[in-house]
């Protein structure tokens, strides 16, 4: 999964890529309103955290001009905590709202429960099969034994599973889980498919040849 975050806090933004990369995530930053509006329309986000104080263009106007074409599911970040800030953030096009200082672990979790609903998943465990994949913990087990995967082959199941009986195109794969300075090798997503087909079962994950990949079950 790849999230943009939008702070002109250099410090806090700093912070958040590491913790969401931590949490498994692929982490674009912006610093500005600009920016961060350019490269929400350049790339297909899971999500966007987004600050309202930002210079060249305020969180506002970036929000309301990226649903001009956009759907992205953003949370807003920021200092600014009246019920008029909340109303008018939401009323604007955002899905959440969390006011700085904030706790960490909710973040993830509102950000987890974000992409889950924009993929019409409202519940935290997704069964496929003998397969079990929970987007809470970031866990994956078959039945009923964990697996072991490392943090990228977790994200492709994820991912997988979250657009579950449809295609995913490699270009998708591509766009969901690795950032902007990733320099990724034009094979490694089928390293990671065969990967995961290794410890999952190989009909866990279809092909559809010169396509991409589904599962469902």
């Amino acid at each position: 999964m790849r999230v943009l975050v939008i702070e002109d806090d250099v410090d806090l933004a700093s912070m958040l890529a590491r913790a969401l990369r931590g949490a498994g995530y692929a982490v674009d930053v912006a610093s500005d309103g600009e920016e961060g509006l350019f490269k929400a329309r350049s790339w297909d986000y899971d999500a966007i955290v987004l600050d309202l104080m930002l210079p060249k263009r305020p969180g506002h106007e970036v929000l309301v001009d990226l649903r001009k074409d956009r759907a992205t599911p953003v949370l807003i970040l920021t200092a600014r905590d009246t019920i008029g800030d909340r109303v008018a953030g939401l009323d604007n096009g955002a899905d959440d709202y969390l006011v700085k200082p904030f706790d960490l672990s909710e973040l993830l979790a509102r950000l987890r429960a974000l992409i889950r609903r924009a993929a019409g998943q409202p519940r935290s465990c997704i069964q496929i099969g003998e397969v079990a994949v929970d987007t809470s913990a970031r866990v994956v087990s078959r039945a009923g034994v964990l697996v072991p995967l490392t943090a990228r082959e977790y994200a492709l199941v994820e991912l997988l599973a979250l657009h579950r009986g449809k295609l995913v195109t490699k270009s998708m794969i591509y766009d969901h889980l690795f950032d902007e300075n990733e320099d990724t090798l034009s094979n490694l997503i089928e390293v990671h498919v065969s990967n995961v087909r290794k410890k999952l079962g190989h009909d866990f994950i279809a092909t559809r040849r010169g396509q991409g990949y589904l599962v469902d079950g």
